[in-house]
Order: structure tokens, then C-alpha cells, then sequence
């Protein structure tokens, strides 16, 4: 298949656009082409700047400080991220290539030549946030539940799956088998990164004026950047930097939804009180059904991650604690502990991409499992939230 490729002059300048495919040697090949060519100055890639620096700087993920990422609210998205990674890196080893090829090719060939590389995507963190508030909750589930699921699958990737690759966006397809209507995601997934690329690729204009640009980018972006290059190109009120800080915006929830947690906690109290009104033998009956349940689940979803005895007993004393104050979850407690227990060595950052291509390797890499352990443990004790809740009401009424 011949790569696409698309050139638009700017002012003095030029910008070309090289549609890659994702399974595609010759994309890779055709990157270093143009750019031994000697015809562009700078080079431009569909990469963020994590992307970027995992790719470029092996120690990358050794320097993420992990107690950070539970206490700042992150470990969900950085445990997705990974489970993303695993199902491309699965996709990446049944088709014999190595993952993000054509990127590597591009900045290696572009560094040999001393040209400056700019990455010109959204990061995936962002990206991955703006497509969890862009579906509805239930398909939320659908999509987690799924990208999970891939994690500990063996089968291979379709054939038609592999098609959509060679011409469609790698997070795109990955996210499209997840999700029943793809239309949900495309907005954020491929025309907000459309909009954001397009607008970083005239910024790095402004940066370098006069000078001839090469963005190599997934073949699938092509159309809708050169449509939306046409259209703001010759624009002198369009604002690059306003449109990627507007693009870069996280989503808030609702306000109401919350105190959806708080109005939980206050319904569960009340029926503590409503027990000990009927007697303080059903009222202590209430507590410790609380108790043993929800410090179960929690329990249950530690041990299923592989968890230290000790984190699995924390996690039952602390989940029906942690599950009246919503400000701190069991997660972190348990994850914390975990952390203190057994501190991940150089070698678990260095193996983490590899090892989380596979469930086992999820439970062995000291890193991927304090992620797993603050998910599973957190989703235990939601569970148990729920089932003691209901369970004490059932018996008050």
C-alpha cells in the first residue's frame, strides 16, 4: 500500500504530511526517505511528549515516582495506559514489528541529521480522559472491562482488525474493539487530535518561518489535518496556542454527581442508626456485616492482584473505613502499603512495558502489580459498598 502523502504551502514555508500505517515496514522506510532526502528542515511526529521521552529514554519509567501517581489520583489512568500499551504490544509481536517503528525510524534518521524533532500530539493521558467523559457511563464499563480483558487474552488479531491499522489510527482501532459505536469515540480520539496536531504544526511554523516541515503521522489523521490546515492557514485571527490549551482541558464532572458519594456514606449511616434503634443487637449485626463484607471484597480484589499477606489484611480493615470517608479510597491505603512492603527494583521499571503484555507478568512486575492492587482493591470495595448497603436496608425494612 503507498503511503499517503500531502504537501501545502504556508507563507514561505511548506508543510508535508506522511500518512503511516502503524503495521507497515514500508511506512518506516518511506520516513527515512523523506527525510535523508535532505528537503525538510525540521520534522515533525505524531508522538506526545511522555510518548516521546518513553521511546527516547529507556530510564523514562524509572524516574516516575510512583507514591505520586496513587496520592495525585493518576494510577487509574496510568494503569489504562499500560493496558492499552499491551494489547498494541501483542498486535505489535503476532505481525512480527516493532511498535511505533516509523516514529523511531523518524527521529533517529532526523537526530543523524541534526534537523530539529517536534512532537505535535495531545498526551495520551488526556486524550484517554476526554474519551472516558465522551461515553456514557455504562459504555465506560464496557470499554475498561474490555481493554482488561486484552490484557489476559491469547487470541490473535483479526484480519480485518489488522486492515483498519494499515490505514486507520493505532488508539482509534485499539479503543474501537471495546466499544460497540465507535462514533463515540472518534471525536476525541481522532478529530480533537485533528484540530490539536494541526494547530501544533502551524505553531512550529511560527517557530521556524520559511522553513520546509515533515510531520509523519497515522494515516488516518491526513484528511482531517489537511482540511483543517486549508481552513486555518490564511486565518490571521487564528490563535495555535489558544486552541491546543482549550484541547488540553480536562473535562469536570457534574457537580452534583459529587455528593453522590457523601449521600451514600449519610444513607449508610442512617441505617446504622435506624439498626441500633431497633435494638443494639441488629445495630452491631448492621456494623459488622459492613465490616466483613466490605473488607472482603477489597481483601479479594488484593489477593487476585498478588498481593503481600500483609496488604491483603490491610485492605479488609481498611476498605469499610475508607468507604465512609469518600476523600480517600481503599485503594491508596492498600497500594501505599504495598509500596512500603515491596519497593519496585530498577529492573521492574525497566520490564514494565514488556511484562504488562501479559496477565502473569502483571503480577510479577512490582510496578504493574501496586497499580493492580490499587484498582482491584478499590473495585472490591466499591462492590462491597453497594452489597452491605443494600443488604442493611433489606433487613431494616
Amino acid at each position: 500500500m503507498e503511503e499517503p502523502i500531502q504537501s501545502l504551502s504556508i507563507g514561505e514555508g511548506t508543510i508535508t504530511i506522511l500518512g503511516t500505517a502503524h503495521v507497515s515496514r514500508a511506512s518506516a522506510d518511506k520516513a527515512k526517505e523523506l527525510i535523508e532526502s535532505k528537503q525538510h528542515d525540521v520534522v515533525c511526529i505524531e508522538l506526545c511528549q511522555s510518548r516521546f521521552n518513553a521511546m527516547t529514554d529507556p530510564n523514562a519509567l524509572a524516574k516516575m515516582d510512583l507514591f505520586d501517581v496513587i496520592r495525585s489520583g493518576k494510577a487509574s489512568m496510568v494503569t489504562a495506559s499500560l493496558a492499552l500499551g499491551a494489547y498494541q504490544q501483542r498486535m505489535a509481536e503476532q505481525l512480527g514489528i516493532e511498535p511505533g517503528l516509523e516514529m523511531k525510524t523518524s527521529i533517529k534518521h532526523a537526530k543523524e541529521l541534526d534537523l530539529p524533532v517536534v512532537v505535535i500530539d495531545r498526551e495520551v493521558g488526556t486524550t484517554l480522559k476526554r474519551v472516558y467523559h465522551n461515553v456514557p457511563f455504562w459504555k465506560r464499563l464496557y470499554i475498561i472491562a474490555g481493554l482488561f480483558t486484552s490484557v489476559v487474552s491469547r487470541e490473535t488479531v483479526s484480519e480485518e482488525e489488522i486492515e483498519k491499522l494499515k490505514t486507520g489510527d493505532l488508539l482509534e482501532t485499539t479503543f474501537a474493539q471495546f466499544s460497540e459505536d465507535a462514533n463515540d469515540l472518534f471525536v476525541p480520539l481522532i478529530d480533537e487530535r485533528d484540530r490539536y496536531m494541526t494547530a501544533k504544526l502551524l505553531q512550529t511554523l511560527k517557530d521556524y518561518p520559511g522553513k520546509n516541515l515533515l510531520a509523519v503521522v497515522g494515516a488516518g489523521h491526513v484528511k482531517g489535518m489537511i482540511s483543517y490546515l486549508q481552513k486555518h492557514s490564511q486565518d490571521s485571527s487564528y490563535d495555535p496556542g489558544k486552541v491546543t490549551s482549550e484541547l488540553d482541558i480536562i473535562p469536570k464532572k457534574r457537580s452534583w454527581l459529587k455528593f453522590i458519594p457523601w449521600v451514600i456514606v449519610a444513607l449508610v449511616l442512617f441505617g446504622f442508626y435506624l439498626g441500633f434503634q431497633k435494638g443494639p443487637d441488629l445495630g452491631w449485626s448492621l456494623i459488622w456485616q459492613w465490616v466483613v463484607i466490605n473488607g472482603s471484597l477489597s481483601a479479594l480484589g488484593a489477593a487476585i492482584a498478588g498481593a503481600h499477606l500483609l496488604t491483603i489484611i490491610t485492605a479488609f480493615i481498611a476498605a469499610p473505613i475508607t468507604s465512609l470517608n469518600p476523600a480517600i479510597g481503599a485503594g491508596m491505603v492498600t497500594a501505599a502499603m504495598e509500596l512500603f512492603i515491596r519497593k519496585p527494583t530498577v529492573n521492574d521499571f525497566s520490564d514494565l512495558r514488556k511484562d504488562t503484555s501479559s496477565a502473569w507478568g502483571w503480577r510479577k512486575n512490582r510496578v504493574a502489580r501496586i497499580l493492580l492492587i490499587f484498582i482491584l482493591s478499590s473495585l472490591g470495595s466499591a462492590i462491597g459498598t453497594y452489597v452491605a448497603g443494600f443488604r442493611i436496608f433489606g433487613q431494616l425494612t
